[in-house]
């Protein structure tokens, strides 16, 4: 397997650059064992993909974290429990946000994963209409003074509201957005101006649920009935969004064509594009945890270099599509 490419998230906080997704433990995704997810996860681990990305609506995704790291303490694996991250997500109903009711929610999600402090938590907010994300940041922020949050980023927030965050002086490391050779809506704004703040990007959505894939190169377009996920039926709508499937027949012929030069897969390559734009510290990939693994796969990414023939290769299909950012906006507004 190729050594684990890793960078400095922050000074003391350094991160494998795939994260390990927990989305597809919330439901929707096959049945997942325990055990077998156990199991998976201290693979993971042992073969350095030990950067967890989850969150406090993933269902059981915060307790399986915590009953992975129980494990490693039956197992006396203490040099592996201090490389391992967790990062969650608040993920609040929109409404009043009293100091009481973020540290409740707060505090379940440290017993969950059975940590004395979140090493990242990522904030997102459904409604900007309702302002009160500032008031929870605050209290996000006492929680970090406190000791129970290490560090503070965000889960798909836009550009103008990040800078009405920073304006407010709350400190943000990193926001969580899809981005994807189909989907590159950072660049236009939000990239350019986290350069100026030193804001990191951590990217889902990379391999658009699967779709990315050899699986899907010279099919028939799926209906919803054959979409077997759903994150297949979610980056389904983003494609037809984008310039619907015979375009995206031809991006997958494009990198099929780049793949078969370099020995690895269409993920691999669709990750190593994401991975080299600029403020991007890591690409989460989705674990189906003792459903299926794609970790040797993944791991090919790290060796992978692309050149300028394949980034002109792609772009030439890519400027065929229309504009996702004038279609649907900036990074987040799909939820909003």
């Amino acid at each position: 397997m190729s050594k684990i490419e890793t960078t400095q998230l922050t000074q003391d906080l350094s991160i494998c650059r795939i994260l390990n997704g927990m989305w597809q433990v919330s439901g929707g995704h096959g049945q997942i064992n325990h055990d077998s997810a156990i199991n998976q996860m201290l693979e993971y681990s042992k073969n350095g993909f030990n950067t967890w990305d989850m969150a406090d609506i993933y269902g059981p995704a915060e307790s399986l974290y915590g009953d992975f790291r129980n494990e490693l303490r039956k197992r006396k694996e203490s040099k592996e429990l201090g490389k391992i991250q967790g990062f969650t997500k608040f993920v609040p109903n929109p409404g009043p946000m009293s100091n009481s009711i973020v540290t409740h929610y707060i505090e379940e999600s440290l017993k969950k994963m059975h940590v004395n402090c979140i090493d990242l938590l990522q904030f997102h907010w459904w409604d900007y209409q309702d302002t009160s994300y500032l008031d929870v940041l605050g209290h996000l922020s006492t929680l970090q003074n406190e000791g129970k949050i290490k560090y503070l980023g965000l889960t798909n927030f836009d550009t103008e509201r990040i800078k009405i965050i920073i304006k407010n002086n709350f400190k943000i490391i990193s926001n969580q957005v899809q981005f994807s050779i189909l989907d590159q809506r950072p660049e236009k704004i939000m990239i350019p101006f986290f350069k100026k703040y030193g804001i990191k990007i951590l990217s889902y959505g990379t391999l658009l649920g699967g779709f990315f894939s050899e699986k899907y190169l010279n099919s028939d377009e799926p209906t919803r009935a054959d979409l077997s996920t759903a994150s297949l039926q979610k980056y389904k709508n983003m494609i037809d969004i984008w310039g619907g499937w015979q375009l995206f027949q031809e991006l997958l012929e494009v990198l099929n064509t780049i793949s078969k030069k370099h020995n690895c897969s269409i993920a691999n390559i669709a990750t190593r594009f994401i991975l080299d734009k600029p403020q991007v510290a890591g690409v989460i990939i989705g674990t189906r945890l003792g459903i299926s693994e794609h970790r040797e796969d993944n791991s090919k990414v790290f060796d992978l270099k692309l050149d300028e023939d394949d980034i002109s290769l792609i772009s030439t299909i890519t400027s065929k599509s229309n504009n996702l950012f004038d279609a649907i906006g900036d990074c987040g507004d799909e939820y909003r």
